[in-house]
């Protein structure tokens, strides 16, 4: 009995979940005039704050995932790089969450127009990672039907999907919660752990700490085998992979090390060239 109790309100949820985000008419989705460019869905705004529109010039080079990074002061999160760039009118409601759901409700639904895949927002916590994200956890409850969520051993797809990165003492409240409206970004020491893809979806690591290649020369086989090896072995638990702190100056070592990564099947490029990035995929003819 309570088995069946359990999974019709598991369905019930899911079904909720689902309606929130529905759109209002199935000729919504009908032909590709419903649709806009295709998104980059491998094109990861790194520090995407720091752009003169934060989030829109993402948006505008159809990425599909941006970076915050958040402060606690009182019980705001302020975004910024650095503590001296703190400013209260700069906080994750205003430049991101805000926006997000006014975009959201205009597109039926969705981030982008007629794609229904949810873009990522992942959230790098600057201060201490326990107290900050119980306040993140406050404010994505506000914006619950924007965000995948975790219930009780299921996810429920949403147009957005958050991911909480940065300081490691956020797991600890994140694990002990049965419904979540964000995922933890794990690390190359995750790989192969007992932590599932429902907790773990995303793989992040320094690129620098990892591999000694930067992009000159030809890539050792050594590292192209333990890259392809990373990719191989997240894929197969369902997880994404990103590398940071990879070259990002324009020129033939960045192109060399992201053809690399797109070869290997690397799910996110970091990037602060959003030109330059838009550019190298359209070429590569794939998202």
């Amino acid at each position: 009995m309570a088995l069946t109790t359990r999974r019709r309100a598991l369905t019930t949820l899911g079904a909720a979940l689902a309606g929130s985000v529905a759109l209002p008419a199935a000729r919504a989705w009908a032909g590709e005039n419903a649709r806009g460019p295709r998104p980059l869905w491998r094109a990861h705004a790194h520090n995407d704050y720091e752009h003169p529109r934060p989030l829109f010039d993402a948006l505008a080079h159809r990425f599909g995932s941006v970076e915050a990074d958040i402060y606690l002061v009182g019980d705001q999160l302020l975004v910024a790089h650095d503590p001296v760039e703190l400013d209260p009118r700069r906080t994750l409601e205003s430049l991101y969450l805000d926006p997000l759901a006014d975009l959201i409700r205009a597109n039926h639904g969705v981030v982008y127009r007629g794609w229904r895949r949810p873009v990522q927002l992942l959230i790098d916590i600057k201060t201490e990672g326990s107290s900050t994200y119980l306040e993140l956890d406050r404010h994505l409850r506000r914006h619950r039907h924007l965000f995948t969520t975790y219930a009780h051993g299921c996810v429920y797809p949403g147009p957005l999907t958050a991911v909480v990165s940065g300081d490691r003492a956020a797991r600890v409240p994140m694990e002990a919660q049965t419904v979540r409206h964000a995922f933890y970004d794990g690390r190359l020491g995750d790989l192969g752990s007992a932590a599932p893809a429902t907790f773990i979806p995303l793989i992040s690591d320094n690129w620098t700490l990892a591999f000694g290649w930067r992009g000159d020369g030809p890539f050792p086989e050594a590292e192209r085998h333990k890259l392809c090896d990373i990719v191989a072995r997240a894929h197969a638990r369902r997880q994404k992979v990103r590398f940071w702190a990879t070259p990002d100056a324009a020129g033939p070592a960045r192109d060399a090390l992201w053809g690399e990564l797109f070869d290997a099947g690397v799910d996110y490029f970091n990037t602060d060239d959003l030109a330059g990035l838009e550019a190298f995929l359209d070429a590569r003819r794939r998202p």
